[in-house]
């Protein structure tokens, strides 16, 4: 896939983001991508089967023989992914090359596991592999015809990290290096002290709608002053509304920054009894630990106050960076109108006892306001569904605030694209 250049734009006083972005257009968008059952399986291929995907962190492999596996349900696999005895990484496909039965689980063949191991063993026959996944021992050897164990190894899928991050590309030959793909926006956030942040809050969601339609809902602030009024002091909701500072667009990758993000801003009356307690919410701790010098790529827009950036790294991870702590979500889709949602808080470790309540609020409150977004997820799926195949409604407008949807939906059709016009060159 091509990458462009970042570009920074300053937004004038009259103007538009989109037009910054003349290849995008204006016209009104379709989301059939959203209810067509054969674009989901074209997306398998030309997206989830080729672009890197972040299935993890470091910290869930913090010693020798640390593993975890993820289900790729989109593209129909299972991966172990292991730190080795020299430290490194791998990522293999969770499948014993005996007679092909899943290698790591527990009690429910279709769950994540993890852990840590001396080796890798088959429940069926026996068979172990090393943490390099080569195959070091077969269960009566001896009965086999002409077995090569060196040509049994475990079969190596192609993982990187980046600050931090752990992806794997399922592609035999990925057409780009990892850092090559996140590009100059997402890489520009190196030396962000991530690995700083190992106090976790983890949720996971099945949701009745498809991928795309909940990264929508954080690419876009327009529907904060309707959907979540909780928290929203009336002039913003009955008058210009709730806009953000900064948006960007780097290849297929997308970014918004907001300005003044403090919950302790807005009036008393707007926040929960337990947030002015506490003094934490929505957006985190009031106060957070100094993390000293930030990397360039942190608010690139240069908004003054900063509050929150959200990159939004293709195809289906999203790190929103706040002022101490960090969000991390991730889509899984399981078909073209049911994803898994996944969401880690990440804090720094609490110091005293009102640190871990302030991160314990701050958790409860996010998780709320995340609830209300995925509440309209499968009213959205079911009335899509309903405009395209009932009511003859293909294009919906969007405006000059949802200009990252409308750039994720063109990023993925763009992908999608290029595989239907030469899948093997895609």
């Amino acid at each position: 896939m091509t990458q462009t250049t970042a570009r920074q734009w300053p937004k004038p006083a009259e103007g538009s983001w989109t037009r910054h972005y003349p290849d995008l257009g204006t016209s009104p968008i379709s989301f059939e991508d959203s209810v067509s059952p054969e674009f989901f399986e074209l997306e398998r291929e030309a997206i989830f089967k080729r672009a890197w995907l972040n299935v993890g962190r470091l910290e869930q492999l913090s010693r020798t023989g640390s593993y975890f596996t993820k289900e790729i349900e989109a593209a129909r696999t299972s991966v172990i992914v292991v730190r080795d005895r020299d430290g490194e990484i791998h990522a293999f496909h969770n499948v014993c090359r005996h007679r092909g039965n899943k290698l790591m689980w527990n009690e429910f063949p279709r769950a994540e596991v993890a852990g840590t191991c001396r080796q890798f063993t088959c429940k069926y026959h026996g068979w172990r592999y090393d943490l390099d996944g080569s195959l070091n021992f077969v269960q009566q050897e001896g009965e086999f015809f002409d077995l090569d164990k060196d040509d049994l190894g475990l079969v190596p899928v192609h993982c990187d990290v980046w600050a931090g991050f752990v992806f794997v590309n399922l592609d035999p030959h990925p057409r780009q290096t990892l850092r090559e793909f996140l590009g100059p926006m997402v890489t520009a956030l190196d030396g962000y002290p991530f690995e700083k942040m190992t106090e976790w809050y983890v949720f996971t969601a099945d949701n009745r709608s498809n991928w795309k339609l909940f990264a929508d809902a954080f690419q876009e602030y327009y529907h904060v002053p309707g959907l979540h009024p909780q928290q929203i002091p009336n002039p913003v909701r009955t008058g210009k509304g709730f806009e953000c500072a900064h948006f960007q667009v780097d290849g297929p990758h997308r970014m918004v920054s907001t300005g003044g993000a403090r919950r302790w801003t807005l009036p008393p009356e707007y926040m929960y009894p337990i947030e002015r307690i506490t003094r934490s919410g929505l957006v985190g701790p009031w106060e957070s630990p100094d993390l000293g010098e930030m990397p360039p790529g942190l608010n690139p827009g240069r908004v003054e106050p900063w509050g929150i950036d959200n990159f939004q790294i293709f195809p289906n991870i999203e790190i929103l960076i706040y002022r101490g702590w960090y969000l991390l979500y991730r889509y899984w889709p399981t078909s073209y109108n049911s994803h898994r949602f996944e969401c880690v808080l990440a804090y720094q470790p609490a110091r005293t006892v009102r640190e871990r309540i302030e991160h314990e609020v701050a958790s409860v409150v996010f998780k709320e306001f995340a609830l209300q977004d995925a509440g309209m997820l499968t009213g959205t799926q079911t009335a899509l569904e309903s405009a395209y195949r009932t009511a003859g409604l293909t294009h919906f407008p969007v405006n000059d605030q949802e200009i990252l949807v409308r750039h994720f939906h063109q990023a993925v059709a763009d992908w999608v694209g290029e595989y239907r016009r030469d899948p093997a060159k895609a």
